[in-house]
Formats: structure tokens, C-alpha cells, sequence
């Protein structure tokens, strides 16, 4: 299997870019950026095929980000595997992957000037694990102005909708600080017994797994309700999370896609609008992440 072409510093990721749009050989090709940190599943694999459908040229990102990590332990064993992501980036139609060292995205230490994630990042993930989206949207914004192609090139670069709060956060950088990008969330690519695909799904013993599928189920639970034009209940669906072995939940809440504030949910309410039921809960000491969106 062929592997896309690596860069290992901006310098050399700008190099390589230039060359890439120039033989795309058109008067405005399309770059589309991957951010990534790696140990990639089939989720990735379904962004960078939406980035290879949208543009000439496809990046992706591998940075094992410190900044967003508030446990030194996790950090150490999050998964390093260059060689497996590279065969499913270039499997996926990548042209090109960026994956600096530390030093090299941080020359000099970690930045003492970072993007704050304000108030829309002290909720949910962000109350669980503070500081922790600040750390996101410092590295995203270094990946998207290293790869910023340039003009007259459209820009746009592709989340995944499993980490739904990131992408809210993501979008409102991109839209209050003028980033010249288009940013596309792809939807969330589920295995067969539905647990959403995560890097984190390794460390799950097969008994953590099959528990792990509740968060599913109850967000199901919501979606069907929502689709059949019922109240949601989402008293029910907590209990269904804290009735199951193994589960330690975090949050289950159902809140407007865009600004993430609650929406009524109790036994009586039914939607009047877009939303989405976020849910996180560890499980064998693993925290997990869902999220579903409720039709109207």
C-alpha cells in the first residue's frame, strides 16, 4: 500500500503543499485538512473520505496534543501507531500527513499564549476536564494556519460529530477570529453493536464494551421519542445509564446544537426545535463520549 507523502515541520508541510495545489493544475483547487491525533479507527477514515470528495488536495494532521491532556498517565498511553494510520490515510485517499514532534509544533515549551475557549468551554467536557479545550483550540488553530493554503485556494477543514462540543467550539473560533476556513463535522461512524468508534475503545474489556452500550441505547431512546413527536424523558433515560453495571455516568442532556444550552426535556416536553442529547460516562476507568441528534 502506498502511504501519502510526510512532512515533519511547517516548513516542510508548506513546501509540499505548494507543489500539491500547483500540479492540481487548476485556478482555485480545494484543500481540505484532517486534524488528527492519531491510533485512527474508521471514523477517521470517513473524514478524510469526505475531505477527498470535497478538494484536490487532502492533509491530514497526527499530534498527540498536551494541552489536552489534564492526566499526565493518559497522555503517555494514548496509542502511537504512525505506521498502521498512515495505511488507512493512504487508503482513504490522503495526499499528504503532517505529524511534527512536540518540540517542533512547541518550539521553545509549551505556548504561554493560548486561545481561550471561554464560556461555551466550561460545560460538559469542559467542566469534567478543565483547560482542557483551550488545549484544542490552540493546537487547531496552529494546524490550520500551518496548512492555510494560498490565495486564491478554498480552505476547509473536517471534525468528526462524536466530539460534538469540540465542534461547536471549533466553529465559533473559526467564525469570531476570521479564520479563512469552511469547517465541515462529518457525522459519527458507529461500529455494528453501535458503541461510536474512539481511540479509546482498545482499553474496553469485552464486558466494558457490552456495558458500554447503554450510552447508545439511551440515546436512541431520545431519538426515537423525538422522531414519534413524544416527550423525551430524559429522567428515564438517566435511569436506564445508572442502571447499568459498570457505568459511572457523567452527564446525559439534551441542549441546542449550535450554543449548547439545555433544552427542556423532562416527562412532558417535547422538541420545538433542533437539539442534541450529549452523554459521557466512564466505564472500566474509561471515559467515554456519544452524542445523538433529535429530528424534529
Amino acid at each position: 500500500m502506498t502511504h501519502p507523502r510526510l512532512a515533519a515541520t511547517p516548513a516542510e508541510l508548506s513546501k509540499a503543499l505548494a507543489e500539491l495545489l500547483e500540479a492540481a493544475g487548476k485556478d482555485r483547487p480545494g484543500l481540505g485538512l484532517v486534524p488528527t491525533m492519531g491510533a485512527l479507527h474508521q471514523g477517521h477514515a470517513a473524514l478524510a473520505q469526505a475531505a477527498r470528495a470535497e478538494n484536490d488536495v487532502v492533509v491530514a494532521s497526527i499530534f498527540v496534543n498536551p494541552l489536552q491532556f489534564d492526566d499526565p498517565e493518559d497522555l503517555a498511553r494514548y496509542p502511537r501507531t504512525l505506521e498502521a494510520d498512515l495505511d488507512l490515510l493512504g487508503a482513504a485517499g490522503v495526499d499528504l500527513v503532517f505529524a511534527p514532534t512536540e518540540e517542533t509544533l512547541y518550539p521553545g515549551g509549551l505556548p504561554l499564549v493560548r486561545v481561550s475557549s471561554g464560556s461555551l468551554g466550561t460545560r460538559f467536557e469542559g467542566a469534567s476536564r478543565p483547560g482542557h479545550f483551550d488545549g484544542v483550540l490552540t493546537v487547531v488553530a496552529k494546524l490550520l494556519h500551518c496548512a492555510q493554503p494560498p490565495v486564491p485556494a478554498a480552505y476547509r477543514a473536517y471534525f468528526g460529530q462524536k466530539d460534538a462540543q469540540q465542534v461547536a467550539l471549533i466553529r465559533r473560533m473559526a467564525a469570531d477570529l476570521n479564520f479563512p476556513v469552511q469547517i465541515r463535522p462529518v457525522p459519527i461512524v458507529r461500529a455494528a453493536d453501535g458503541l461510536a468508534e474512539s481511540s479509546r475503545n482498545v482499553f474496553l474489556s469485552p464486558e466494558d464494551r457490552r456495558n458500554a452500550l447503554v450510552l447508545s441505547t439511551a440515546l436512541r431512546q431520545l431519538r426515537d421519542r423525538a422522531a414519534a413527536g413524544r416527550p423525551l424523558d430524559l429522567p428515564a433515560a438517566l435511569e436506564l445509564i445508572r442502571e447499568q453495571d459498570g457505568v459511572e455516568l457523567d452527564y446525559l442532556q439534551v441542549v441546542d446544537p449550535l450554543t449548547l444550552d439545555p433544552v427542556p426535556a423532562g416527562p412532558e416536553d417535547t422538541l420545538t426545535g433542533p437539539a442534541l442529547a450529549l452523554a459521557a460516562a466512564r466505564v472500566g476507568g474509561i471515559r467515554l463520549i456519544d452524542n445523538m441528534e433529535l429530528p424534529v
